[in-house]
């Protein structure tokens, strides 16, 4: 029955996230594309596979224990953070802080989750940024 639900709450969310992203208004000057695009492309992924995990639940679905949970928790708590500081702190600062903490909590050591998430920031940045030209969040440091 969990899985129904879940199924369910992903494709009302799939449907909210593509209304969001049909309400965006396109400039004169967007590309070919448009910013539509992407947001689409993912409301129909979350949508598809919502559907599919409503329409065949697991028949003995785990739930996870309360640490376990806690830890979730905080990855959607690290998530919205990331989203708040995101215009304030620039693209690369607040993809490495997030980034870091969520390879930690997946099981590197300390010093591999900061080199992760700094190589990760960096190496986004510079393939959509500097290589593809799409524009980020500018931070305090100006990228």
């Amino acid at each position: 029955m969990s899985d129904r639900i879940f199924g369910a709450v992903g494709v009302l969310l799939a449907i909210g996230f593509a209304f969001a992203a049909l309400a965006i208004e396109e400039s004169f000057l967007s590309d070919a594309v448009g910013p539509k695009a992407f947001p689409l492309i993912i409301a129909a992924i979350l949508g598809l596979s919502s559907a599919v995990i409503a329409l065949k639940p697991d028949a003995a679905p785990e739930w996870p224990s309360l640490p376990r949970l806690a830890e979730i928790l905080a990855a959607v708590v690290v998530m919205v953070l990331y989203a708040q500081f995101l215009p304030v702190v620039g693209f690369v600062i607040a993809t490495a802080f997030a980034a870091t903490y969520l390879t930690w909590r997946l099981g590197s050591g300390l010093i591999a989750s900061v080199v992760t998430g700094v190589g990760t920031s960096l190496g986004i940045y510079v393939i959509f940024h500097l290589v593809l030209g799409l524009s980020l969040a500018r931070g305090p440091l100006g990228f």
